[in-house]
C-alpha cells in the first residue's frame, strides 16, 4: 500500500507539469489528521505541486537564473505534509509543512500556504553563503513572497524593524528598498552568496554601505508618516 501511495504521488506530481525535467512531489503523511484533511480539501497534492513548479519559475526570474549553470542541481522538490511543530521548515530539496499550522490557520489558507511554499522554494534554491546572516537568508525568502504578491496581512509595515539583518517581513522590505537603490539588487545578492560572504557586498551593489541603506531606509519611512 505504501508503495503504491508512493507512485500515486509520483504522478501527481507530473499531472501538475515539471519545469526543465524537474519533478515535484507531494506527500501527505498526515492526511488522516484534521490538518491533513484540510490540506487535501482546501489545495490538494496536485495543485501544492503546482504552486512549487510556479514558485521555481519566479525564483529563477527573481534571481536572474534563466539557465539551469546558474542554478542549484536539483531535480525533484518535495514537499511533506506532517505533523511537527512551527510552520515549515526546508533542507536541501525538502520542504516539512506543518499539519497543525494548516488546520489551525484562520482565514485563506490556500493563500497562506501558497506564500509559505513560495518562502521555502525560495530556500531550495537560494545561495547561503558562508556565515551569511539568518536574517538575510530569511529576509530574501520574505523578498520573493512579497513580490509575488503572497505577503500576509500580519506582517509589519514597511519602515518597521531595529536592524537590517531582523530577518523575515522586516528584512524583505529594506531589500524591497534596496532594489529600488539598485535594480536587481536581490538577484545581485543571492550571486554573490553563492561563492562567500561579505557585508561589503552592500557596497559593491550600490555603492553604499549597509548601514547609510538601513539608515536611508528608516529615514524615508519616518518622513512619510
Amino acid at each position: 500500500m505504501a508503495a503504491e501511495k508512493c507512485i500515486v504521488l509520483l504522478l501527481l506530481a507530473m499531472a501538475a507539469g515539471s519545469t526543465h525535467g524537474l519533478e515535484f512531489v507531494v506527500t501527505n503523511s498526515a492526511e488522516s489528521s484534521d490538518g491533513g484533511k484540510r490540506f487535501d480539501s482546501e489545495i490538494g497534492r496536485t495543485q501544492a505541486a503546482q504552486i512549487m513548479d510556479a514558485a521555481s519559475q519566479f525564483i529563477w526570474q527573481t534571481f536572474a537564473q534563466q539557465s539551469s549553470t546558474d542554478r542549484k542541481d536539483v531535480q525533484t522538490v518535495t514537499l511533506f505534509v506532517e505533523s511537527r511543530s512551527g510552520v515549515a521548515v526546508t533542507s536541501n530539496d525538502q520542504i516539512r509543512l506543518s499539519a497543525e499550522y494548516v488546520a489551525d490557520y484562520q482565514g485563506d489558507v490556500k493563500t497562506e500556504i501558497t506564500g509559505v511554499l513560495y518562502h521555502e522554494v525560495t530556500h531550495v534554491w537560494q545561495w547561503f553563503g558562508n556565515g551569511a546572516p539568518v536574517g538575510l537568508t530569511e529576509g530574501i525568502a520574505d523578498y520573493v513572497r512579497l513580490t509575488a504578491g503572497f505577503a500576509p496581512s500580519h506582517w509589519v509595515k514597511p519602515g518597521s524593524g531595529d536592524k537590517w539583518d531582523q530577518g523575515y517581513d522586516v528584512t524583505a522590505y529594506f531589500l524591497q528598498y534596496c532594489d529600488s537603490v539598485t535594480s536587481g539588487f536581490v538577484a545581485k545578492m543571492n550571486s554573490k552568496l553563492r561563492d562567500g560572504w561579505n557585508l561589503g557586498f552592500f557596497n559593491d551593489i550600490t555603492g553604499k554601505s549597509v548601514d547609510e541603506l538601513w539608515s536611508d531606509y528608516k529615514a524615508k519611512y519616518a518622513n512619510s508618516s
